[in-house]
């Protein structure tokens, strides 16, 4: 039985929007609230605290298009627009603030659908804080603290590791709880820790978290909470991110980069993890997954994601949101291993044919099978192709999206009876690719990181690596390989980064491919399927947003260049 977080979230998430002031007002206006459960009621009774910290691994609907509850992620909804598209690995076709920070247009005032991470982040680790705090107050054995607040401290880190990665520099609140009464204008409540200092808090919570957290919880809400290999999977994936180039220093510490393999052996010696054996499977399939090590889980009985309709083909029905660009289809190998070339006459005639399996389980192209038929995005009309550029929700890139989609799940609006997928936040395939990208640059490429490369490759139905290539050779098979394995998963946006090669990759023209029909035959052309894509240095980082700086009575520091 799965357990869906959100029941009890509808109480609570609303816990620190004004239960704090309950007491503090005179008797007559005291009111018992009807709408949510008091502090002082959670404070009191051991389930309801635990369902307070179960509740914690939501996030709020701060914006628009964000998750409440009833979508995946801390708090965004993944079937919007996804992080992919903020990368070259897709566009969202309706733009909702996407366009914006893929043309290199951020700033503090304009932060697109990234303004909320900080707010959301912090807002968290607050309603942490304030567990912690308290739980020792709780009538409660004390095995059952321990792990409750290991798993406050798991969650702690996952929002820190999510400042970090995409602010650098951020503000550690260690075990502070900030009321209403206190002083703002302290300056040391704003003071920025250094990326060095931030990771270390970070990853020594997560070794506590460790420590105390069980391989598998025992009742009915495991899943979905943290488990020992979850916090050990997160510390491996963030000594990773301490390794590479954008946070350390530029130095190439060697050592640096065998912790990250370290630790990433760590939870491949454990024993509990192995791929799923269907690379397309995977996503749709939580019942005795093994490649899954966090996510986030949907039951029949819950809320649900949109995915179908949200991304699906607007010949189908579908509003085509997050579309791949050819950007990614032309990284996308031939079955043999070899490099799909458009200078190859047999490639560039039949340019869907013979490539990775992985490219026909997450893209869907001209002429793919889909739903009974297939997909047919060629013009000149909208009567000749359905899935053409007839329609307003017609793709801006000439791909729809496959990965993560369940056909047997209806295309239809309202969203009532949508996908159910669960979100996966870490899986084991990921584990795999940092520790081989971790070894490499600390001993080479030795055995063992073929090894981890070959059996993600091998699962996908792809050739083994050839024998014999350099360090540099290997780190760039290995970044191909993170490419075409985590597409849409959220890690280019992170990896470009921390390799520092957004300021080459990003400033790729964003293309879709344009199929014309021409006396039976196709003719395939590339086009510019977003006007304007640009990086600059200072995009390696968000921007602040303005209105967290003024709330701050301006002793926040913005981020370089903004």
């Amino acid at each position: 039985m799965k357990f869906n977080i959100i029941y009890t979230k509808i109480l609570l998430f609303s816990l620190f929007g004004g239960l704090i002031l309950v007491g503090c007002q005179d008797d007559y206006l005291e009111v018992t609230p009807t709408d949510r459960v008091s502090d002082a009621a959670i404070l009191n009774d051991s389930t309801l605290f635990e369902a307070y910290v179960i509740n914690r691994y939501l996030g709020v609907r701060l914006t628009d298009k964000e998750g409440d509850g009833s979508r995946p992620g801390f708090g965004r909804g993944f079937e919007y627009a996804m992080w992919s598209s903020l990368t070259d690995e897709s566009i969202y076709n309706n733009d909702d603030n996407t366009w914006l920070i893929q043309q290199g247009q951020l700033a503090p005032e304009n932060t697109g659908i990234s303004g909320t991470i900080w707010g959301r982040s912090y807002r968290s680790i607050r309603e942490v804080n304030y567990a912690l705090n308290n739980i020792d107050n709780l009538a409660m054995s004390d095995s059952k603290k321990e792990v409750l607040t290991a798993e406050l401290k798991f969650i702690r880190a996952y929002r820190y590791h999510d400042l970090i990665r995409n602010y650098g520099e951020v503000i550690l609140m260690e075990d502070r709880v900030v009321e209403l009464g206190d002083d703002l204008t302290d300056p040391s409540l704003f003071e920025k820790s250094t990326i060095s200092e931030s990771l270390t808090y970070t990853i020594n919570e997560l070794d506590e978290a460790i420590n105390a957290l069980p391989e598998n919880h025992s009742n009915n809400w495991q899943e979905g909470r943290a488990t020992k290999g979850t916090a050990m999977a997160l510390k491996a994936r963030l000594l990773l991110y301490a390794a590479s180039p954008l946070y350390n220093d530029k130095t190439n510490d060697a050592q640096k980069w065998a912790d990250a393999a370290n630790a990433a052996q760590e939870v491949m010696d454990l024993g509990l993890y192995s791929l799923h054996p269907d690379y397309q499977q995977l996503f749709l399939e939580s019942s005795q997954n093994s490649e899954i090590i966090f996510a986030r889980y949907y039951n029949l009985n819950a809320l649900h994601t949109a995915l179908e309709i949200a991304n699906g083909p607007n010949g189908y029905g579908g509003w085509a949101g997050n579309v791949p660009l050819q950007n990614l289809v032309d990284d996308y190998e031939m079955a043999d291993g070899s490099e799909f070339d458009w200078n190859n006459e047999s490639h560039a005639e039949k340019p869907y044919q013979n490539r990775d399996p992985r490219f026909y389980q997450t893209i869907l192209y001209n002429g793919a099978e889909y739903r009974g038929r297939e997909v047919e995005t060629f013009v000149p009309n909208g009567l000749d192709s359905p899935d053409g550029p007839s329609n307003w929700n017609t793709s801006k890139s000439g791909y729809y999206m496959r990965k993560f989609i369940d056909e047997d799940l209806p295309i239809i609006n309202p969203w009532g009876v949508a996908g159910t997928q669960d979100w996966i936040y870490i899986r084991y395939g990921e584990i795999l690719l940092n520790y081989a990208e971790a070894q490499n640059e600390a001993a080479g490429p030795d055995e063992s990181v073929y090894n981890a490369v070959n059996l993600i490759r091998s699962r996908a139905g792809m050739p083994n690596l050839e024998s014999g290539l350099s360090q540099s050779e290997m780190r760039e098979k290995i970044r191909h390989e993170r490419r075409i394995e985590l597409a849409f998963e959220e890690h280019r946006y992170y990896d470009v980064r921390r390799w520092m090669i957004a300021d080459e990759v990003e400033n790729q023209p964003a293309q879709g491919m344009r199929i014309t029909k021409r006396n039976g035959g196709l003719n395939y052309d590339t086009f510019i399927a977003l006007d304007g894509k640009s990086f600059n240095e200072r995009n390696y980082w968000l921007p602040i947003p303005r209105s967290e700086i003024l709330a701050s009575n301006n002793q926040i520091e913005q981020n370089p260049g903004y």
